[in-house]
């Protein structure tokens, strides 16, 4: 579990109520919400404009819960009462409104009878938004913190899996190309003995869509126990890879029934990598420039120049 004299911090601010905000906040709060409060969360979620003109008590019976519940699902989303939820749903059903232009928003889920062209609005919706939504929901405090202990760290040990395991090796590529010591472990026995190795100094950085993956979870734990700063990287702030990490950052990513094709939530993870990268970069603005160009030099030569390039055929 996460060292006790680091305290986590939280994955976004308790007051964040921004139309940006809300709705993402939800999202990612759905897998480890009660059954009555998910119920709730999916009400709102299926149409917000609805939901923000509804009493309390009728969205209660929208949901098939009680009024209880309903105020146990605002505190679960960090929103003090049912007044500023109602107003927090209006924003944010006019923000999807003025987003979505003058045409409906496509559906997050592909069906089998959807077109390649409609296949191609509603990815590149999804992704489009994921970012959005990531971007409205990054707690800069948290993220300088993971800059400072990453710029500051002896080594950084990496770990991930499956699709996860992508994102990472971006991450790992990325430092190694400014002179950081960075390993990426997409295998379990190998990340735990490589957590063995840490200490106070270094960083273990986990990333888990779920954040309840046991091949990512454990090595975080183990290197928290030998007393490395430990960063996740999750959709979800409530989860056991969160409750393991010093510092958590956050994606914003929608479920849709392609989610094994971890097509949306990678893009998520890649722009929240791209940003601690070059957060980590502007630390030592020269010898990361210096870095990259001595990089860029090693590998140019194995690029074929135009006058390498084979003439066309004559007619």
């Amino acid at each position: 579990m996460a060292r006790t004299d680091a305290p986590r911090i939280p994955a976004r601010p308790v007051e964040d109520t921004s139309a940006a905000g809300t709705l993402a906040r939800i999202r990612t709060a759905l897998p480890s919400l009660a059954p009555s409060e998910r119920r709730v969360a999916e009400a709102v979620l299926a149409d917000p404009a609805q939901a923000a003109g509804l009493s309390i008590g009728a969205l209660a019976k929208r949901a098939e819960t009680s009024v209880a519940t309903v105020m146990r699902f605002c505190r679960a989303i960090e929103i003090t009462n049912y007044p500023q939820l109602r107003l927090a749903l209006a924003a944010a059903a006019a923000r999807e409104h003025a987003l979505s232009g003058d045409r409906p928003a496509p559906g997050t889920d592909i069906s089998a009878t959807d077109t390649l062209g409609e296949i191609v609005g509603k990815i590149i919706y999804n992704e489009v938004r994921a970012l959005e939504d990531t971007g409205a929901g990054v707690d800069v405090e948290v993220l300088g913190r993971a800059v400072e202990a990453v710029a500051g760290a002896c080594r950084v040990d990496i770990f991930g899996v499956g699709a996860s395991a992508f994102v990472g090796q971006d991450l790992h590529q990325k430092l190694h190309r400014i002179g950081r010591m960075a390993f990426i472990w997409t295998d379990r026995h190998a990340a735990l003995t490589a957590a063995a190795l840490l200490g106070p100094g270094d960083v273990a950085l986990a990333i888990s869509h779920s954040g309840e993956t046991e091949d990512t979870v454990e090595p975080l734990q183990a290197a928290a126990e030998r007393g490395a700063t430990t960063i996740a990287l999750t959709n979800v702030p409530r989860s056991a890879l969160a409750d393991s990490a010093d510092l958590v950052l956050t994606t914003c990513a929608r479920e849709t029934p392609f989610r094994s094709g971890a097509t949306v939530s990678r893009i998520a993870q890649l722009a929240l990598v791209d940003c601690l990268f070059v957060g980590v970069a502007q630390r030592s603005y020269e010898a990361t420039t210096a870095a990259l160009e001595k990089t860029y030099s090693a590998v140019q030569r194995r690029r074929r120049q135009p006058s390498q390039r084979r003439a066309p055929a004559d007619d």
